[in-house]
C-alpha cells in the first residue's frame, strides 16, 4: 500500500533534529489520522530514543484528541439522544483504547438483574426501590465521599470498575438503566448537586414540572419531594428557577461532566488537560442547533 510506505518513511524522520522537518512530518501524520496510530505505537515500542518516544506520544495524543472532538461534535449535532454514548465519548478523552463493548455488557448485566425482579403491577416507588436494591446492594455502587474531586469519578469506565462515582456519573448509569427498562427517570440539573426525577408522562406540563418525586443517586437512591429541593435552594440562597426542578437535556449533563473535569484538573494543576477540556466545552456551547 502506497500510504503505509509513506507513513513508514515519515516515521523514520520523526527524530530529525531540524524542527522545520519535524513540523512538516507531524502535520502530515496528523492528516492521516487514526490509521497511523498502530505504526507509531510499534515504533515507540522498538525505540530507545527518549525524544522520539515523547514526540510519538504527543502525536498519538493529538490524533486521539481530534477523534474525541469529532465524536463529540457528531453526538451533539445528531441530537444527543443517547446519554451513555455522550459519556463514553468523554471517557475516550482519558481512555482512548478502552473496549467500550465491555462497559455496555456490564450495564446490560445490571439491567437484566433489575428486569428479573420487575413485576407488572409495581408502583413507581417500588420500581425505584428495586433499582436501588440491585444497583447499591447487589452490585455495590456508592458515592465516592473520600475522593470526591478526583477526576476519575467523572469517567464512566472507572466508575463501573471501582463502583464509586460522583453525583453525575452515578446518575448517568442509574438513569440509563431505568430508561432501558422503560422507567422514566431523567437527570435534573440542581446547583451544587445533581439529582434524578421520576417523570409522570401524563403530567409533564403541570405545576410540579411533571416530576412525581426525586432520587439522589449519590445517596443510595434516596427518594424525596419537591419541598426538599425548595429547602436545599433556600439554604443556598438561590431563587427556585424552573430549571432546578425539571428534567434537563443530555447536552446539559455532558456539559456538567466537562465542567467537573475542568475543575478537578485545575485543582491538580494540569493546565494542558484544562485547555483541551475547554475545547470540548466549546463544541457543546456552539448554539447552531
Amino acid at each position: 500500500m502506497e500510504s503505509s510506505k509513506e507513513i513508514t518513511a515519515l516515521i523514520k524522520l520523526l527524530d530529525d533534529p531540524d524542527l522545520e522537518i519535524f513540523d512538516h512530518v507531524e502535520k502530515r501524520l496528523l492528516e492521516y489520522g487514526p490509521q497511523v496510530v498502530d505504526f507509531l505505537e510499534n515504533e515507540w515500542e522498538h525505540s530507545l530514543d527518549a525524544l522520539l518516544q515523547e514526540r510519538i506520544e504527543n502525536i498519538v495524543h493529538k490524533i486521539q484528541f481530534n477523534s474525541v472532538k469529532e465524536d463529540l461534535n457528531l453526538w451533539y449535532q445528531s441530537g444527543a439522544f443517547d446519554l451513555l454514548q455522550g459519556a463514553l465519548v468523554i471517557n475516550r478523552y482519558q481512555y482512548p483504547d478502552l473496549d467500550e463493548q465491555k462497559l455496555i455488557i456490564q450495564i446490560e448485566e445490571i439491567k437484566r438483574e433489575i428486569w428479573l425482579g420487575l413485576q407488572y403491577d409495581m408502583s413507581s416507588i417500588e420500581k425505584i426501590k428495586l433499582i436501588n436494591h440491585v444497583f447499591y446492594n447487589t452490585f455495590g455502587f456508592s458515592g465516592n465521599t473520600k475522593n470526591h474531586h478526583d477526576p476519575q469519578n467523572s469517567y464512566i469506565s472507572q466508575v463501573l470498575e471501582s463502583k464509586k462515582g460522583n453525583q453525575i456519573s452515578l446518575a448517568i448509569i442509574y438513569s440509563t438503566l431505568a430508561q432501558k427498562l422503560d422507567i422514566p427517570v431523567y437527570g435534573v440539573n440542581l446547583p451544587q448537586h445533581f439529582i434524578l426525577g421520576y417523570i409522570d408522562e401524563g403530567r409533564r406540563d403541570e405545576q410540579e414540572f411533571g416530576v412525581l418525586f426525586y432520587i439522589n443517586a449519590f445517596n443510595k437512591g434516596a427518594i424525596f419531594g419537591k419541598h426538599d429541593v425548595d429547602q436545599f435552594l433556600r439554604q443556598l440562597n438561590l431563587e427556585p428557577l424552573p430549571g432546578f426542578y425539571a428534567p434537563c437535556s443530555n447536552v446539559e449533563i455532558i456539559r456538567r461532566i466537562i465542567r467537573n473535569l475542568i475543575s478537578a484538573y485545575e485543582n491538580l494543576g494540569s493546565t494542558e488537560k484544562v485547555d483541551e477540556l475547554k475545547q470540548l466545552q466549546e463544541i457543546l456551547n456552539n448554539n447552531n442547533l
